[in-house]
């Protein structure tokens, strides 16, 4: 990254923080012991990490550096977090007593997208650094408290859309950066579904798990295995409770590299539309294949616009990626690869001045690094509640079936009451989003 570009980014972001500073409006969930904020670890200090969250995912995030310590852990299954914290560590049901040990300086926060948001506003509350699972939030005004939390209380936040770390996505989203494919006009992502709903039958809670927990701010409902599991038959994942499906999920991916490419960070898209025929997601009353779901809730297709006129289509696009087309030719990304056509798009140097995306080559080891130095992460909170957003709008698209104005700075649906009801969501009492953080 130049100098140039981050001292633009740092001005944004400390906008941001300037703009979310006021009183804390606590929510009844967070205990008034969570808020002694203890200290944060030094550049030489060995960092104790907590776990919120010891399901599928946290697997793929044990890898941590050597000066990195697990020293607790939380899930509303007691056995996973046992496991997770092992013989050193404490593991507990409640997060809130994960978030008062003082040898906790950072958490990685990989629970289900639902409760992303609490976990990580409560845990910057607490003067924790966080590390937060993609997709970083379930709807618009959650990502706004996130980054505000984190800007007020000056904690770390790198979300966990690791393609920002790997070298062949930056350099394939240099060079679209760039103007490798000439004047951009059009950008192909991928046709990601929409959730849909969930009235599966009960069966016995497993020993050890707390489904009331589980559920959190969403209303409960009979415990299943099938949502319980991430992705199972078809798993939370694919159920709007719980998730925005792959449209937020995969998108967190592919969405954030357009994101990326087009150099919208700090905004995003000013028009999002539908063509096709009226949404209509099925309600899953027992197990089935995600295809199934999936099939019917990919309609209609949904579109963007930016500002610079680019034009969005998710359709035949990449699954971790995108297609981007201009009047010299067309650059696809994907996870960890990237090619043009024509080649040598891909293979003439670019100019001495070219713009410059951050250098990262591991995703967890930057956050770490950072928590020393201070410096923003390679997928800050703001970058990832961005990523997140272009995800929602299509979301929201759907379930409208009309076209949508969007104010980028405003983050609203200017004149639009209807749509701006679905920038959040009810929540269960005790469980509610605080009005500042």
């Amino acid at each position: 990254m130049t100098h140039a570009k981050k001292t633009s980014r740092r001005h944004f972001l400390g906008s941001s923080a300037a703009a979310a500073a006021g009183a804390i409006a606590m929510p009844t969930i967070i205990s008034s012991g969570v808020l002694a904020a203890p200290g944060r670890a030094g550049a030489n200090d060995r960092i104790g990490v907590g776990y919120i969250g010891c399901g599928r995912r946290h697997g793929g995030l044990r890898n941590l550096p050597k000066d990195a310590q697990v020293v607790a852990a939380a899930d509303c299954c007691l056995p996973r977090a046992r496991a997770t914290a092992g013989q050193a560590g404490k593991a507990f049901q409640d997060y809130r007593r994960l978030l008062e040990l003082k040898d906790v300086h950072a958490v990685i926060v990989a629970s289900p997208d639902h409760w992303h948001a609490l976990h990580s506003i409560h845990a910057c509350q607490a003067g924790k650094d966080v590390y937060v699972e993609k997709p970083m939030t379930l709807t618009i005004r959650e990502g706004r408290l996130m980054v505000q939390a984190a800007r007020k209380h000056g904690r770390i936040v790198q979300v966990g859309s690791q393609q920002r770390s790997m070298k062949a996505n930056r350099e394939g989203c240099e060079r679209v950066l760039n103007g490798a494919v000439g004047k951009l006009h059009t950008v192909l992502g991928n046709n990601y579904p929409s959730p849909w709903e969930c009235k599966l039958p009960a069966q016995p809670v497993p020993d050890g798990l707390d489904w009331d927990l589980w559920c959190g701010p969403t209303e409960p409902v009979p415990f299943h295995k099938d949502i319980f599991t991430p992705r199972a038959s078809p798993g939370w994942i694919s159920f709007r409770p719980w998730s925005g499906g792959e449209m937020t999920g995969w998108g967190a991916h592919g969405l954030d590299q357009v994101q990326w490419a087009l150099d919208m960070d700090n905004s995003g898209p000013v028009e999002v539309w539908v063509e096709g025929p009226k949404f209509a997601p099925p309600t899953f009353t027992e197990p089935g294949p995600r295809r199934k779901g999936e099939s019917v809730c990919n309609k209609p297709t949904v579109s963007y616009r930016y500002a610079s006129g680019v034009v969005l289509k998710l359709e035949g696009g990449p699954l971790g990626g995108a297609v981007f087309i201009g009047d010299k030719g067309k650059v696809r990304i994907d996870r960890g690869k990237w090619s043009a056509d024509p080649k040598d798009l891909a293979t003439d140097p670019l100019p001495a001045d070219a713009q410059r995306l951050y250098v990262s080559d591991n995703h967890m080891g930057n956050w770490f690094d950072c928590m020393k130095s201070r410096k923003l992460p390679a997928a800050d909170v703001e970058i990832g509640h961005r990523s997140t957003t272009v995800g929602n709008l299509g979301n929201i698209a759907r379930w409208l079936g009309r076209k949508l104005q969007w104010d980028p700075a405003k983050e609203t649906f200017p004149g639009d009451d209807e749509a701006n009801t679905y920038l959040d969501r009810p929540r269960r009492k005790g469980y509610e989003m605080p009005e500042k953080v």
